[in-house]
Order: C-alpha cells, then sequence, then structure tokens
C-alpha cells in the first residue's frame, strides 16, 4: 500500500522547515529530522507521517498514493546527507555542511513544487541495473 500525497507533502515540508531553521538559527535542530529519519529508516514508520494521518479527512484510499519504497529510498538519501551535514558542522567543516543541508532542503521543497531528484535517481538506477541483466 502506498503513502497518501497530503503526507508526504507533510514531511517534505517538515524537512524543509527544519533545514531552514537549522540553517538560520542553530544548526543542532538538524538532529530532529536525521533522528526522525533514522527511526523511520529502522522502523519503515514515518512519526510526521503518523501523525499527520489523523488529521485527514478523508478515507485513505481516496487520495492519491506515493509509493513506499519510493519514500523509503528517498529517506535514506535526506538522512545520510543530514547526517553528514551534521558530521561536518561538528568538524567546522561548515562549507560541507551547509551544502549537504542546502541539498536535502532544495530536494524537498523541489519535491513540493512536483518534481523528485529521488525519483529520477532511483529510476536511472533501475534502468542502468535493468541494462546490466
Amino acid at each position: 500500500m502506498g503513502i497518501p500525497k497530503p503526507l508526504v507533502q507533510l514531511n517534505q515540508s517538515f524537512i524543509v522547515l527544519s533545514v531552514l531553521v537549522a540553517l538560520v538559527s542553530y544548526k543542532l535542530i538538524l538532529l530532529l529530522p536525521f533522528v526522525i529519519g533514522v527511526y523511520t529508516l529502522i522502523t519503515k514508520k514515518n512519526p510526521i507521517i503518523l501523525i499527520g494521518k489523523r488529521f485527514l479527512k478523508k478515507p485513505l484510499s481516496q487520495y492519491i498514493m506515493e509509493d513506499k519504497d519510493q519514500q523509503l529510498f528517498n529517506q535514506w538519501i535526506a538522512t545520510v546527507c543530514l547526517g553528514l551535514s551534521l558530521a561536518f558542522f561538528q568538524l567546522g567543516w561548515n562549507t560541507l555542511a551547509y551544502m549537504f543541508s542546502i541539498m536535502v532542503m532544495l530536494a524537498a521543497g523541489i519535491a513540493l513544487l512536483g518534481f523528485c531528484i529521488g525519483c529520477f535517481i532511483r529510476y536511472r538506477y533501475i534502468m542502468w541495473k535493468h541494462k546490466r541483466a
């Protein structure tokens, strides 16, 4: 079963807002989306989506669904990049830290506008594997 699109967009918005706040104020706020990302990858349950589910007005089946495997792939990318950003901030390598944070924020923001960079990457990877087989 898929994930209703409004819940995917809620998660994307959370990532954009938390990274934005972290970059303009306190960098350790990046721990919040990072920890949620790690938890999601371990349990396959995203707390932001679980909380958001309570606020949906229609039955789940009436929403456009997003592929759960694709969302987990996207979560891997975001979580790794946020982890690298946190590590680089701790090492004092601020340029790399900002680059990885901004990449995550831009990818989630662009996805909110309708183009999923993670989907494109995964599609190209699947096509590459298929051609090799």
